[in-house]
C-alpha cells in the first residue's frame, strides 16, 4: 500500500470504534424497500416479501492471503470485496439486496485509508443496487481483514442449488475464463521487478482487461437478469472462484453426475491467450485452475439450447451424464479424455 507521506493522516484511535463507523458510513443511505433499518442500531431490520426466500452468504478477505496491498488499490479492494460476495448470491439465482461489512484493522491504517476502502464499497453498492445495513470494526495485529455478508432474495421456485443437475443437461458458462489469473501473474511479475529496482516503472499498459478482471471483478448480476428474460431456469449453478475444474467437480459431487467438458469450447479472451503464451502457461490451465473469474457456471435442460445458443454472454462447454463422479476434459482432437482434478486455490493446503 503506497501512501503519499505529504497528506495528513488521522489516527483511528482519535475517533474510537463508533466514531469510526459513523464516519465511514455517513454517506450510505437505504434504497431497497426490504431494508427497514440499517446502520446505527444493535441490528438491522429486513423485510422479506411473502412469496420470496432469503439467501445469505459471507466471506473473509485477509491481507497477505487474498490480497496484496503493494499493488491492490484500497478503492479497488473495497469494490472487489463486495463483488465476490454478490457473486455468491447470483450463484443461487437470487437478487442481492443488502450487505454488512466488518473490518479488523491495524494501526498502520489511517482514517483516510479506510475512507478510500469504503469509497470502493459505496461504488459497488451503487452498481449492484444493494444497501449497507451493518457491520463491525475491531483492531488487528496482522494487517487488514475484511468480512462481508451479503443478503439476497428470490422466489422459492427460482432458487438454484448445486445439486439439481440432471442427466444430459448442458453445462454453460458466462463470459470468459482465465483472465484474472493472468492479471495476477502480471502484477506479481511487476512486484518482483520493483523489489529488484525501486526506480523501475511498472509495465502494465498492455494488460488493461486482465488487470481489471483481477483487481475489480464484476459479479454477473446481469446474467441473472438475462436468464430471466430468456425464460431459462438453471437446474444447478455455482460461481467460479476457485477455477473451472474445481467448480465442475462441485456440481458433479452435489448432483451425483459426471460431466464431459470440451477443451475447445472453453471461452478465452484473446489477451488471456497472448499473455499466457508470454508466461509460458497453457491458457486452458489458467481457465481450469486459476480462479477468481467470478463467472457463473450452470446447467440447463437440453431443450433450452435454442434459447441460449446465439447469446454472446453464454457458452455451452459440455454436458452432464449419469456416470457418477466421473468428470473428464475432452481434448481438442475429441479422441482423448482426461480426468478432471481440482488444482485451484486450497486455503488449507500446505
Amino acid at each position: 500500500m503506497i501512501e503519499d507521506k505529504n497528506i495528513s493522516k488521522t489516527e483511528l484511535g482519535s475517533l474510537g470504534e463508533f466514531g469510526l463507523i459513523d464516519r465511514l458510513t455517513q454517506n450510505f443511505s437505504l434504497k431497497n424497500p426490504s431494508s427497514i433499518l440499517g446502520v446505527g442500531d444493535d441490528a438491522a431490520i429486513l423485510e422479506t416479501p411473502k412469496d420470496q426466500q432469503l439467501v445469505l452468504s459471507t466471506d473473509f478477505l485477509i491481507e497477505g492471503i487474498h490480497f496484496d496491498l503493494s499493488y491492490m488499490p484500497l478503492k479497488h479492494l473495497g469494490y472487489k470485496a463486495v463483488s465476490v460476495n454478490i457473486s455468491d448470491i447470483c450463484a443461487m439465482n437470487a437478487t442481492p439486496t443488502q450487505i454488512t461489512v466488518s473490518l479488523a484493522v491495524s494501526n498502520r491504517f489511517s482514517l483516510e485509508a479506510l475512507e478510500e476502502l469504503y469509497s470502493g464499497i459505496a461504488l459497488a453498492c451503487q452498481a449492484y443496487k444493494v444497501d449497507l445495513v451493518g457491520g463491525d470494526t475491531t483492531s488487528s495485529t496482522s494487517g487488514l481483514v475484511i468480512s462481508i455478508s451479503a443478503v439476497g432474495m428470490a422466489k422459492k421456485e427460482k432458487i438454484c442449488k448445486r445439486s439439481g443437475a440432471q442427466n444430459n443437461d448442458l453445462l454453460v458458462v458466462s463470459g470468459d475464463l482465465g483472465a484474472a489469473y493472468l492479471g495476477l501473474q502480471v502484477l506479481e511479475r511487476e512486484k518482483q521487478v520493483f523489489k529488484a529496482n525501486p526506480n523501475a516503472q511498472p509495465d502494465l499498459a498492455n494488460y488493461p482487461y486482465l488487470l481489471e478482471r483481477q483487481l475489480r471483478p464484476q459479479a454477473r448480476l446481469d446474467v441473472i437478469g438475462l436468464l430471466e428474460e430468456l425464460s431459462v431456469k438453471p437446474t444447478s449453478m455455482i460461481d467460479i472462484s476457485d477455477g473451472l475444474a474445481s467448480e465442475v467437480l462441485h456440481l458433479s459431487k452435489h448432483s451425483g453426475l459426471g460431466f464431459s467438458l470440451y477443451e475447445d469450447k472453453i471461452p478465452l479472451d484473446p489477451s488471456t491467450i497472448t499473455t499466457a503464451e508470454e508466461f509460458g502457461i497453457n491458457p486452458i490451465t489458467a481457465a481450469l485452475n486459476g480462479g477468481e473469474d467470478y463467472e457463473l457456471l450452470f446447467t440447463v435442460p437440453l431443450e433450452d439450447h435454442p434459447k441460449i445458443k446465439a447469446n454472446p454472454n453464454l457458452t455451452v462447454i459440455g454436458f452432464a451424464s449419469n456416470k457418477t463422479l466421473n468428470s473428464v476434459l475432452i481434448d481438442k482432437s475429441g479422441e482423448n479424455s482426461i480426468p478432471l482434478s481440482a488444482q485451484g486455490w486450497n486455503h488449507f493446503k500446505s
